[in-house]
């Protein structure tokens, strides 16, 4: 059975995440370890807050290097919301440097007449990496679900897997390069269409076959 890292640093709703890949057939380990990130088969970086207290606990916690290291050895790696967020160079939310994992800057969402900030609730996705291994046995825009008033905005725009249009604005909503995958939404309360997402994240965790 593989094992699948949740990166604990005290910043997001692991228990939910947790159960969702324990439903698509993973077995999750909640840790804030070094030694267990590298030893695990697959990575995933959950997040709810703020940016600026995210980074510190991670660099608290001396977890910014293996999370570089669990990403540049290939293995799959699923940020998930300020997941996603602390993978940039720096937000308009805080002063903090970011990983810069991703090239850009996570940015606020624009006041405009008849708009909510933070943007929450349901929204469809409009894909646009159609092969990326995220979307398999998906509609081409399926419901999911958002809590956020940040987006990211990464400098080169092919590494944008999916978008979703908030008022007249549209931003990035996932972002997907070779192994590294992840998503603005919760696929954990997005219902069948995010437990979809988190099995066919789960399906690329391979363990690996000794020769």
């Amino acid at each position: 059975m593989s094992v699948i890292a949740i990166v604990d640093y005290d910043m997001g709703n692991l228990h939910s995440v947790c159960k969702g890949l324990e439903k698509a057939g993973a077995t999750p380990k909640i840790t804030d370890s070094p030694a267990d990130i590298a030893q695990a088969d697959a990575v995933v970086l959950p997040g709810v807050g703020s940016f600026d207290p995210a980074v510190q606990q991670l660099r608290s916690r001396d977890l910014v290097e293996p999370i570089k290291d669990a990403i540049a050895s290939g293995k799959p790696f699923l940020g998930i919301c300020l997941g996603l967020q602390i993978l940039f160079d720096r937000s308009e939310e805080g002063k903090e440097p970011g990983l810069s994992i991703i090239p850009g800057v996570v940015r606020r969402f624009r006041s405009e007449p008849g708009l909510t900030i933070p943007h929450m609730g349901w929204n469809q996705l409009e894909i646009t990496q159609a092969n990326a291994s995220l979307w398999q046995n998906l509609s081409s825009h399926p419901w999911v679900y958002f809590v956020h008033s940040y987006y990211v905005d990464p400098i080169d725009p092919k590494v944008c897997a999916a978008s979703v249009t908030h008022g007249t604005q549209t931003v990035t909503a996932a972002i997907a390069r070779d192994n590294l995958m992840a998503v603005q939404f919760h696929p954990e309360k997005s219902s069948t269409t995010g437990l979809q997402i988190l099995s066919n994240f789960v399906a690329q965790v391979q363990t690996p076959v000794l020769a």
